[in-house]
């Protein structure tokens, strides 16, 4: 890639990121009131519903702290931060030690899922914050969440009740997913950024191994959401689904691992990952990738398969990115400007700002809201941070 494109898509993402994205955010989200942040919001920014997701508190605090360490140290950002910590350690937590999903707006409980994902969140979360403002409690806090995490995958339900039940009844059908896999090498990288006294590595292997142990199937060059418990193929509608956003996520969480230990085995080992989503998920009609599709190219029974969602378009442009510098091989890069050019057509508010989340198939607006519970300031500003970074980087060689 030539320095002048460098530039160009350096002041791109950030431009977006400084100027756009996170003052949208810190002008609509910060609650003043009761703390926190509003996280159902409409297209202009004003509140749809007065509920908090802890996953968006989670991940705001995070990017909050992850642009304080890493881009300026903006004394508004760490502030910012702290406006969300103090709210989620103050209410986030139920008294068992594992994590709500929704809060009232003043705080109180509504809501708490089977899954751990607020818990990785809270973990990213403090964890971040604590590097960002050296104050070790929160250290603390992530690394008893994270130990909290493990036990409860390990052994789930035990000495928790049913809370972390099969979601299915096991004696019919035994099966594992690969969201907690995947999640945990991410969760697990950013404790190890600011957690120098532990060693993490063996941890991230065991994630690692279990995605290409049960999930990653080179003969049917897919990467599968769920599986049998021994990783065996299930030839379902939940069997056969594949998550182009989600599989392509994991590929670049494993190759920032390669390029964190300079292991281009472990690059190798992720590259077919994207190779194979791209393929499978592009769709060739009206562009853009799709939310799910069925690997033997079935009707996938998702009602919202065909929608193209701000996330996974983040996502694979980061992943696309990062496959092109470490490999330098053109296909990537031609992917790369494929999908920048359909997400930059489709996805930004030109009028209100931020971006749209949801898509029809064809690229029109199916929902205009900026925030739910899943959809919030996270999968945009990192992709827009670490394309940042990483184009530095390729400035710099």
């Amino acid at each position: 890639m030539k320095k002048k494109r460098i530039n160009s898509l350096m002041q791109l993402f950030y431009d977006g990121l400084v100027n756009d994205t996170l003052p949208f955010w810190l002008k609509h989200s910060v609650d003043t009131k009761y703390g926190g942040y509003n996280t159902v919001l409409d297209r202009k920014g004003e509140i749809l519903g007065p509920d908090k997701s802890t996953w968006v508190q989670g991940r705001f605090i995070w990017v909050l702290s992850k642009l304080y360490n890493e881009l300026e140290k903006t004394e508004e950002w760490l502030e910012t931060a702290r406006h969300g910590v103090d709210f989620l350690k103050k209410y986030g937590f139920d008294t068992d030690g594992r994590m709500f999903f929704r809060l009232t707006e003043d705080g109180r409980p509504l809501q708490k899922r089977r899954y751990l994902f607020s818990e990785t969140f809270g973990v990213i979360a403090f964890a971040e914050y604590a590097r960002a403002s050296g104050e070790k409690e929160y250290l603390d806090l992530a690394r008893k969440i994270m130990d909290l995490i493990l036990d409860l995958y390990k052994n789930p339900g035990a000495g928790y009740g049913d809370s972390l039940g099969p979601k299915i009844n096991p004696e019919a059908r035994q099966s594992r997913g690969h969201s907690m896999a995947m999640i945990q090498i991410n969760t697990l990288q950013t404790l190890r950024d600011a957690d120098k006294e532990n060693d993490y590595n063996k941890l991230i292997d065991n994630a690692i191994d279990e995605v290409f142990t049960y999930f990653a199937k080179p003969e049917k060059k897919a990467l599968f959401e769920t599986v049998g418990i021994n990783g065996e193929f299930m030839d379902t509608p939940e069997g056969r689904c594949i998550n182009p956003g989600h599989a392509i996520e994991t590929a670049w969480f494993i190759m920032e691992e390669g390029k964190y230990r300079n292991d281009k085995g472990l690059v190798e080992k992720a590259l077919p990952i994207i190779d194979w989503s791209l393929e499978r998920g592009w769709d060739d009609k009206y562009g853009g990738v799709f939310y799910f599709v069925d690997v033997d190219e079935r009707q996938p029974v998702q009602k919202e398969w065909d929608m193209k969602l701000w996330w996974v378009h983040n996502e694979t442009i980061y992943a696309t990115l990062l496959a092109y510098h470490l490999t330098k091989e053109k296909k990537y890069l031609d992917w790369f400007d494929k999908v920048l050019d359909w997400s930059y057509k489709h996805f930004p508010d030109k009028k209100y700002g931020e971006w749209f989340g949801y898509l029809h198939r064809d690229g029109t607006v199916a929902l205009d809201l900026k925030g739910d519970n899943w959809k919030g300031p996270f999968h945009l500003p990192r992709q827009q941070l670490y394309a940042y970074l990483l184009l530095k980087e390729m400035l710099e060689e």
